[in-house]
């Protein structure tokens, strides 16, 4: 690292050279080139580079003292996918940890999964590697200055509106007190008015970025609303970035037209010409998992089965009556489980079949085809003829929708207005994920899994289960007739 060629001056002394430069500071704070991670690394693009010194200007500008309060750092990047948005948040949560004692700041991301997996464990994964990494303490949910953990730090906070009061009361008077919100467009406006009160002390700082997927809402509103003249803010063409795949870029600007709102987004860092680039919407979504149960008695049990290709994708049996998809859990086998032996699910699905108890006797179960075809044909034969085959690239039903997925997608969205869900992580971010856009006959396409994971997103295994419990509709099972004892003659015979 470059403080090895400075061995006679004290590593705090070298760090606080630092204070109103972040790009020196990521610079000399990481063994770029160097044996290691970053042996092929030689810094931050010219978009983060732009970035870091636009922070520092601000920094330069409010001459901050220790004592007397100075207006709040605002910074926000409207950006295309790719663009290392998450690296250099987490360079600058190393910056500013290491660069102002006493400093508080929090974290958040527009789910969970997206803040678990990506947001913190970024975070995490650039303190580890930083010239200052033994002056912390890195812990699952926080970051904690060893010689002052109490109000040195930062914290890793869900956006839950619920949660909204855990981003108050945070001050650091004579340092600090900062917010970062990756992939902001998804954090709740609660959220947002809530944490504005942490920048009313010190030198409060405050960054937002990510993908615009709504033309609404606080992100869309310091981006390119009415309070956009108050945030030092950007917008970042995906071509411009030195970590983009420019061969898939290419193939999205053929495949859907620069003026789609899917290359507005997903390329331009513009916001959707339709109020909602995001097909389900979070709201949608959490107001599901909140909603009690509720379901007639009658209610036939359906059960939509997406199986794995095998790898990290999962075979999710999802279970739906009627507007309850909550209480009979689903289940989920890993792909790896049944690469080389398909009959250990056929054996379970088998099981699922034979259940003859009224709260789990499948009326219909759907399977999708696209790795179900043997599994089908051998439940048949089992004599199962309650299993249908659904292929999700098929045509549609419904005239407005381009093929069999876009289809199920857009009946499982309509019930999610009055359905119940299981309130779980995992299952909100992947009924979030999928953008869309109308073809040139106007019927609705859905992302697909294949567009999905080249961008980086796992495969939405339990949002396409519980979609094919829409594929087609099912009446309820008929009652039994009870059986007919056969008359023997009597006393009138």
């Amino acid at each position: 690292m470059a403080a090895a060629t400075n061995p006679h001056l004290d590593l705090a002394d070298l760090v606080q050279r630092y204070y109103e430069d972040p790009l020196g500071f990521v610079m000399m704070a990481f063994p770029w080139g160097e044996p290691g991670p970053l042996k092929s690394e030689t810094g931050p693009d010219d978009n983060q580079r732009e970035f870091l010194r636009a922070l520092g200007h601000e920094v330069v500008l409010r001459k901050f003292d220790g004592v007397n309060p100075v207006r709040p750092i605002r910074m926000a990047a409207s950006s295309g996918h790719g663009t290392g948005k998450t690296a250099m948040g987490a360079w600058i949560a190393c910056w500013i940890l290491s660069t102002r004692p006493y400093s508080t700041g929090t974290v958040t991301a527009g789910t969970a999964t997206q803040l678990e997996e990506r947001t913190w464990s970024a975070i995490q994964y650039w303190v580890r590697l930083s010239i200052t990494a033994h002056w912390f303490e890195v812990m699952a949910s926080g970051i904690y200055a060893k010689s002052s953990p109490n109000d040195w730090k930062i914290v890793a906070q869900t956006c839950k509106e619920e949660n909204a009061q855990s981003f108050a009361g945070q001050h650091a008077r004579t340092s600090t007190s900062w917010y970062m919100f990756d992939e902001a467009s998804a954090v709740p406006d609660t959220i947002w008015q809530v944490a504005y009160g942490g920048l009313t002390d010190g030198e409060p700082m405050f960054f937002a970025w990510g993908q615009p997927e709504r033309n609404t809402g606080e992100f869309h509103n310091i981006c390119f609303g009415k309070d956009s003249e108050r945030w030092n803010r950007r917008t970042l063409d995906s071509r411009s970035s030195r970590f983009t795949n420019k061969q898939l870029i290419e193939e999205w600007l053929h495949d859907y037209g620069e003026d789609s709102d899917w290359v507005r987004v997903r390329v331009l860092g513009l916001p959707p010409l339709a109020s909602e680039f995001q097909f389900i919407d979070h709201q949608r979504i959490r107001q599901a998992m909140r909603r009690p149960i509720r379901v007639l008695p009658e209610e036939p049990l359906i059960a939509g089965v997406d199986v794995s290709g095998g790898g990290a994708a999962w075979n999710v049996v999802f279970f739906r009556r009627g507007m309850d998809a909550r209480t009979i859990p689903r289940i989920r086998i890993p792909g790896e489980a049944i690469r080389h032996d398909r009959g250990l699910l056929v054996g379970r699905l088998a099981e699922l079949l034979s259940d003859q108890r009224p709260e789990h006797k499948i009326t219909a179960m759907f399977i999708d085809s696209a790795f179900g075809s043997p599994i089908i044909e051998r439940l048949h034969m089992l004599g199962f003829q309650q299993v249908h085959e659904i292929n999700f690239g098929g045509d549609s039903p419904n005239q407005h929708q381009a093929n069999m997925r876009a289809y199920m997608w857009d009946a499982m969205k309509e019930w999610l207005l009055i359905g119940a869900i299981p309130e779980e992580e995992p299952l909100s971010y992947q009924l979030g994920l999928p953008g869309y856009h109308l073809n040139r006959s106007n019927k609705l396409v859905l992302e697909s899994k294949q567009d999905l994971t080249k961008r980086g997103e796992r495969s939405p295994d339990d949002a396409d289960g519980l979609a094919l419990t829409f594929a087609r509709k099912v009446a309820p099972p008929r009652p039994q007739k009870a059986s007919r004892i056969p008359f023997s003659g009597g006393p009138w015979s």
